[in-house]
């Protein structure tokens, strides 16, 4: 399996642009949705569901909200998931190392911030030096597919051994086994969940059914799986995403997505939830939208009763805090 799942992904899944995108289109199935049985529609809504909300009555230090800054260090994976080796297209994920991180990893220790960084396995051996200077600030590791891929678009075998082996090469480099998923473009196979409860994480970051953390419900059983919640408003590559080939290129100015994030923030700290961030140094770490990310930081603090934490952290307390069942 080892020599053979790569190129069998590389040749399989078809080029799309865009550093997140959602896949392509499903196809038409035979029989139709407005035909199904209330079995075949009941089936995919019970098999993935959100469980009850750990939601703790304060954080740590008596604090009002927790903040979850999560950065994918994606850089030339996206483009060779998609069977794409133009030079240009490669430098910009090359961008993600040179510039981009070192912005990133900056701006978290001049204001003593942990973070999250998921990381293709791919990526990483690219640039283990990168990984090692995370490592060596503090800040968490957690898997993110072998090459960004599909999940939804391989066999289930083959998702279950690129997971493994990403866990394997994270662990290797890092001497820390990840506790943490998030898969490639937040996607989920039919597999994806019993592979994560298969492999012991405690915590997944994929889904979108909250705004606070919540344990994941398969066919109607509790699984003790974390779900720290993501949302395409809560990352920056929607905003900032460009495709050469299209028509439309929207784009959006820092300052646009700065009253966005703020206003997001504002609501979870009078919530006393959760505010939890999806970036990728390669989007994010451009002169202009790192400044940005640097006055939200600057709002937030200003809000005060924050605490920051890395997505384990933050599964770990809201599992043992949880308030109630709901």
């Amino acid at each position: 399996m080892r020599g053979s799942a790569l190129p069998w992904i590389l040749l399989a899944v078809p080029v799309l642009a865009g550093a997140c995108g959602t896949g392509p289109p499903v196809e038409e199935p035979e029989v139709r949705p407005w035909e199904w049985t209330e079995a075949e529609w009941r089936a995919p809504i019970e098999a993935v569901r959100a469980g009850r909300r750990l939601a703790p009555s304060e954080w740590p230090g008596g604090n009002r909200v927790a903040v979850a800054l999560s950065f994918d260090f994606d850089n030339e994976t996206v483009s060779l998931r998609d069977n794409n080796t133009s030079a240009s297209v490669l430098s910009r994920g090359q961008y993600g190392s040179r510039a981009g991180l070192p912005r990133v990893l900056d701006l978290l220790r001049r204001h003593e911030i942990p973070a999250s960084f998921f990381i293709p396995a791919v990526s990483a051996l690219i640039y283990e030096e990168d990984v090692a200077e995370i490592v060596a600030d503090g800040h968490e590791i957690g898997v993110h597919g072998w090459i960004h891929e599909r999940n939804s678009l391989i066999p289930g075998d083959v998702e279950r051994e690129l997971i493994e082996r990403a866990v394997d090469t994270l662990t290797e480099l890092t001497g820390t086994r990840p506790v943490g998923l998030r898969t490639p473009s937040w996607d989920y196979s039919p597999n994806t969940l019993q592979i994560v409860r298969d492999l012991g994480f405690l915590y997944d970051s994929s889904l979108m059914a909250d705004d606070w953390p919540y344990e994941i419900v398969a066919n109607g059983e509790p699984t003790g799986v974390v779900e720290l919640p993501v949302e395409w408003i809560l990352d920056d590559a929607p905003y900032f995403g460009f495709s050469r080939y299209s028509a439309l290129r929207p784009h959006s100015t820092p300052d646009d997505v700065l009253s966005i994030w703020k206003a997001e923030f504002d609501m979870a700290h009078a919530e006393g939830g959760m505010f939890l961030l999806t970036m990728h140094p390669h989007v994010i770490g451009h002169r202009s939208r790192i400044a940005m990310l640097e006055r939200l930081i600057e709002h937030i603090n200003a809000a005060g009763d924050v605490w920051y934490a890395t997505h384990e952290d933050v599964a770990r307390y809201a599992l043992e805090n949880a308030a109630g069942p709901d």
